[in-house]
């Protein structure tokens, strides 16, 4: 368990904690509030793992062209 105080004064600790994939719970005010829970290693991703990653390197096409495609008609439809 940690409170706001060690979150801020006590970082490495709560982070020491978490590299022994230990969960630290956040307490405010004497009620728990959150969970910080450690990264599986078989769940991380990478941003070149991404489909988006790289495509823009040959694409000719204006930004705002391609984001009005990636948006969809839910962007302007506000």
């Amino acid at each position: 368990m940690a409170n706001i105080v060690d979150l801020r004064y006590k970082m490495k600790d709560v982070l020491k904690a978490l590299a022994r994939k230990e969960r630290v719970e956040i307490i405010y005010s004497g009620k728990p509030r959150g969970v910080i829970t450690p990264v599986h290693e078989h769940n991380k991703k990478s941003v070149m793992d991404h489909p988006f990653f790289g495509s823009m390197a040959t694409d000719k096409r204006p930004v705002s062209k391609i984001m009005d495609e990636l948006r969809g008609g839910r962007y302007r439809a506000v």
